[in-house]
């Protein structure tokens, strides 16, 4: 027997109760999402491997289309693919970095708009790589951190640094505007670098004095890639991730920003990343996310 629909603790969890698809197979949709379970590269507390899985089963409560209050419908007709989540090795972040860049060439292949789950922000480097065909490539980062250091540790493969390889490996990845950027742990070297390549950093006491100001400095008429870090979110709104920041930003200050920037650019893909859901356990984190990730969605394709 064939139900229509499930209770939200019922049934598979893919992503909002798309069809589950090979990354690699036959078949189209306008939003493809793919999970990367990659965690090995952060500099403080593990968990974000398990993001993928706890966004999915979050998702189920955000299943399009939506009807609002005003009886508009949203994401209607829009068709979702979920193609599972890339194949990672434990221990080889090279491989790692390999398998991540070709299953999204794959989804990108394959759909409109691609959804990325990391995983940790590391994980933006490889994934940006299947996006170096796209001309004048724009970023727009919510984060508390920069991301954008050389070497931390000895390495320079961290989640400290996706941004700063991106840009060496991209020639088509022109400008990057962060907001919310906070805290007392800036690498001198990396601001002046991304300062220097004349990219838009915003911190969070600019969004807090007049977030109408700042959405005037998103870029316009471009190609952009959302990355969403979830400690650019206050963590008493998304306690769920690694490196926590005090004074972040509001879900409604985030998603204004996403809403203003999907308004006014070509959306090519997003990822979310960061999300640590063992380090929250009353579940908001994820929830939140999986909803940010929806509205963030409908604001697209209102405007495709």
């Amino acid at each position: 027997m064939t139900h229509p629909t499930h209770l939200t603790y019922s049934g598979i969890p893919t992503f909002a109760r798309a069809p589950l698809v090979d990354p690699f197979g036959d078949w189209r949709s306008d939003v493809a999402v793919l999970g990367v379970p990659f965690d090995i590269a952060l500099g403080f507390r593990p968990g974000a491997r398990f993001a993928p899985r706890a966004l999915r089963e979050a998702s189920l409560r955000s299943v399009p289309p939506f009807t609002g209050l005003d009886g508009r419908t949203r994401l209607a007709g829009v068709t979702f693919a979920d193609a599972s989540d890339v194949i990672l090795p434990s221990l080889e972040p090279e491989l790692a970095h390999e398998r991540t860049t070709e299953a999204a060439r794959a989804v990108r292949q394959r759909c409109k708009v691609p959804v990325f789950l990391g995983g940790d922000h590391s994980v933006s480097y490889p994934l940006l790589r299947a996006f170096a065909d796209v001309p004048d490539l724009h970023i727009v980062q919510l984060d508390a951190h920069l991301d954008f250091t050389d070497v931390r540790n000895d390495t320079r493969w961290s989640n400290s640094s996706p941004f700063r390889r991106a840009c060496e490996a991209l020639p088509n990845l022109k400008h990057i505007t962060t907001v919310g950027l906070r805290g007392l742990r800036f690498d001198p070297e990396a601001v002046a670098a991304a300062r220097a390549r004349g990219h838009t950093l915003i911190p969070m006491e600019d969004v807090t004095a007049d977030l109408n100001a700042v959405l005037e400095r998103l870029p316009q008429g471009k190609n952009v890639y959302f990355s969403v870090d979830v400690d650019g979110f206050d963590p008493a709104v998304i306690p769920g991730t690694s490196s926590p920041e005090p004074d972040g930003l509001t879900y409604a200050q985030g998603m204004k920003i996403l809403a203003a920037a999907a308004a006014k650019n070509n959306i090519v893909g997003m990822d979310v990343v960061e999300l640590a859901p063992g380090l929250d356990p009353t579940g908001r984190s994820e929830l939140l996310m999986a909803r940010l990730m929806m509205e963030t969605l409908c604001e697209v394709f209102d405007h495709v």
